[in-house]
């Protein structure tokens, strides 16, 4: 062997090494199963992203299996046949047993945090910008859209309505079958607004027809208005968005945001796999970072550790090494976790004795639960 060779072979060895110790200090099992969005979703991605750095560097497979609908998302999860669900917010209503979740084969769901992200998009009421709509408390006696069998789609859109200290009675609800729906209602001017996330292709759509797009400013140092919209949709955060349609890095939108995906698990998940998984995850971030939309969010600086879901122990210990929780976030930690014994006290109690309308009794009996033991109903 000639030295250069040699010199080459010493130092492919070498890197071998380094990446086989690193893999080493973090044990992942040969498989991890989670739940996502549509294969055409930036949550599916994402996922497929990281899945193929977890693939090369610790040999982890990342399967993903899709889901049509939120709950299709969280069977698998509730089954123990998914570790962790890449949710969208959803996954709130499931902790909290609403909505879909407030059926008799649901109830509220014992669920965690692992990790989250949170990118350059946002979610907001777009509204057509013809309406000379300016501020969200323009939308008094304008039409808003409401999509049947959407409870995401419409607790957002009460939220918006909420932060410019409006209800639905101060405007014109207008139904429609689907979101798809809903935005081809304001581009045929059937409607004046409806949520939309700003990366959505079809927040494109309305901002190249005739009536132009606008998404409303928001202050994000009016308390005011955000305990408005945080009373409804706690999971909504202040956000620069700066990614979508109308705007960019150079005019970014001061408006709302939350985590998606999210990435929940059972709270009986072992905690050595959330803790691997998170830890790879973190510190694998710059191998899958700009490979995918949106996964730039996955980055431990962009965590919200005061949320409203608990963070799983696993992660929890991670993010005690790195130095990024605190006495705070263990605090808030104890009251979540405080408020799904509550839910899963009142939902085994209420279940012994349910009323004719089962899901309307249940929400009569959380809400009453809730409020003795001190705790915002949120949905009312």
């Amino acid at each position: 062997m000639t030295p250069a060779r040699t010199t080459f072979a010493i130092s492919a060895a070498a890197i071998l090494l380094a990446t086989a110790a690193q893999a080493g200090d973090i044990k992942l099992p040969s498989q991890i199963t989670w739940t996502a969005y549509g294969t055409t979703s930036t949550g599916y991605q994402q996922s497929v992203a990281i899945g193929n750095v977890l693939k090369q560097k610790y040999g982890t497979q990342l399967n993903i299996k899709t889901g049509k609908n939120d709950v299709a998302r969280m069977l698998p999860l509730r089954a123990r046949k998914a570790d962790f669900c890449a949710c969208g917010i959803a996954f709130y209503f499931a902790q909290e047993g609403a909505f879909m979740f407030g059926k008799k084969t649901w109830g509220p769901q014992p669920i965690s945090l692992a990790f989250a992200s949170i990118g350059g998009a946002g979610i907001g009421l777009a509204v057509a910008k013809d309406t000379g709509v300016t501020s969200y408390s323009d939308l008094k006696g304008k039409r808003v859209a409401w999509v049947r069998g959407a409870p995401a789609l419409n607790q957002n859109a009460t939220s918006f309505l909420a932060y410019g200290g409006l209800t639905w009675s101060d405007v014109k609800k207008v139904e429609f079958g689907g979101y798809k729906d809903s935005i081809n209602g304001i581009i045929n001017g059937q409607v004046d607004a409806g949520i939309s996330s700003t990366i959505s292709p079809h927040a494109k759509r309305i901002e190249a027809s005739p009536r132009g797009l606008i998404y409303p400013q928001m202050d994000h140092t009016d308390k005011t208005a955000w305990a408005r919209m945080n009373a409804v949709a706690p999971w909504a955060q202040p956000h620069k968005a700066t990614v979508g349609a109308t705007m960019n890095a150079d005019n970014p939108w001061s408006g709302s945001g939350y985590f998606y995906p999210a990435l929940v698990t059972n709270n009986d998940m072992s905690e050595e796999t959330v803790y691997g998984l998170v830890k790879a995850m973190d510190q694998s971030y710059g191998d899958f970072k700009g490979s995918a939309p949106g996964v730039d969010g996955w980055h431990k600086d962009r965590q919200n550790f005061q949320w409203v879901v608990p963070w799983h122990p696993g992660a929890i210990k991670y993010w005690k090494e790195i130095g990024k929780w605190s006495d705070a976030a263990q605090a808030h930690n104890d009251k979540l976790l405080q408020r799904q014994s509550v839910l899963a006290a009142a939902w085994t109690a209420y279940k012994a004795k349910p009323e004719g309308d089962f899901e309307a009794g249940w929400m009569k009996a959380r809400a009453a639960a809730l409020k003795k033991a001190g705790m915002p109903v949120i949905f009312n």
